[in-house]
């Protein structure tokens, strides 16, 4: 036999090269070669790199861990993990409650995307009782979602109290837990069924990739997830997924940096003159602040205050002022950023009251007493054009 051609050297090199690294190989490729006929329809291997390859298999290893699951699995943005979840386990006549503080495209999914296949929605107050949100419950109802805490207002669910009574009146759970990231509350060790993360936010930690995840127990579960996964061909790439693992090994100390300064900023705003009230649940005297402290190990850098009664073109110039913060939308990086909330607020069954406009706050890794300068030349902007 003569010795393959160079184009044919060309195309197999390199494939057994590779050295020991302190992440994982980065596999890209679609096609995967099996060993031998009888393994290419072996299901149990991955044949396919949809499915996904070393460093997809080792983030979803440490996602277990993070999470203490069984079964933890990847999806293309957090948006896409969290309407996976819900797809995975519903079904036409099903009915599903959410929590109104909800994310506002996770509603826009239920609205525009579940009632169209024929299941129902209903929207609870964030707050309800643990005892009055399960029931309410009609024998259409197959899940219960939770935000903790709520996106824009913080409201704080007693996310065990509810995860037991639900489990016994059959009903499934799913927390979106993307404000503690997996570290600081652990929502199947409590009892949720589905525990879904942004991993867009803390965990990737530069605002540079998308992804997100769904952690289970149960084994039940993880094969229905595994079964919308295949169905619906949702995958990441490998160089994301490695991203979002190097991203992990630092999520503890950039958490605690978080915090530390969202702790000090908040304590500063409150003593503000213009400032009503400061919604962290993680700040002494904050509305939840007895529950936070009872279910949770840290917080995270996220919060919003709340504004004396004012107009619209203040709340603007306070923002036009911020030379630090950046506004935009997500959170979880290590950039400072602001948003306004109300104009989020019409979507809600129940809009909530506050004695003056809202601001959010996503605190960064930036020295905090940069950001309170920063805050209070918004603050003389805000006086100036009232």
């Amino acid at each position: 036999m003569q010795p393959p051609s160079e184009p044919t050297r060309l195309i197999h090199v390199g494939q057994d090269a590779g050295s020991r690294t302190v992440g994982p190989a980065i596999e890209r490729g679609s096609t995967v070669l099996m060993p031998n006929a009888a393994t290419l329809y072996d299901h149990d291997r991955v044949t396919y790199g949809r499915g996904g390859l070393k460093v997809q298999e080792a983030l979803a290893g440490a996602l277990c861990e993070l999470e203490g699951a069984t079964c933890a699995r990847l999806f293309p943005s957090g948006l896409a993990a969290v309407t996976g979840a819900m797809l995975a386990v519903l079904e036409a006549g099903d009915e599903i409650l959410v929590t109104d503080a909800i994310y506002g495209p996770t509603r826009r999914f239920c609205e525009e995307v579940l009632k169209r296949f024929g299941v129902a929605v209903r929207y609870y107050a964030p707050l309800s009782s643990p005892e009055d949100l399960v029931a309410a419950a009609s024998p259409a109802t197959r899940l219960i979602v939770l935000e903790a805490p709520g996106s824009l207002t913080f409201e704080l669910p007693d996310a065990p109290a509810i995860a037991h009574l639900a489990r016994a009146r059959g009903l499934l759970t799913l927390m979106d837990n993307t404000w503690a990231a997996g570290l600081h509350f652990k929502p199947l060790a409590h009892g949720i069924d589905l525990s879904v993360q942004a991993l867009t936010k803390y965990v990737g930690g530069h605002s540079d990739v998308f992804m997100g995840s769904v952690a289970v127990r149960d084994p039940g579960l993880a094969a229905t997830l595994d079964r919308a996964v295949l169905n619906f061909g949702w995958s990441v790439s490998p160089d994301d997924a490695y991203q979002m693992l190097r991203g992990l090994r630092t999520l503890s100390t950039r958490m605690t940096r978080h915090a530390q300064s969202a702790l000090t900023v908040a304590e500063w705003l409150r003593d503000q003159v213009a400032v009503v009230e400061v919604v962290y649940p993680a700040l002494p005297g904050a509305r939840d602040h007895d529950l936070w402290r009872r279910d949770y190990t840290g917080a995270a850098g996220l919060f919003s205050f709340v504004f004396e009664p004012c107009s619209t073109a203040q709340v603007h110039a306070f923002l036009d002022a911020l030379g630090i913060f950046g506004l935009g939308f997500s959170w979880g990086g290590f950039e400072s950023l602001a948003i306004d909330c109300d104009p989020q607020f019409d979507v809600r069954v129940s809009r909530p009251t506050f004695a003056g406009p809202m601001v959010r706050l996503s605190i960064g890794l930036e020295d905090p007493g940069d950001l309170i300068d920063d805050l209070a030349n918004g603050m003389r902007a805000f006086v100036a054009a009232a």
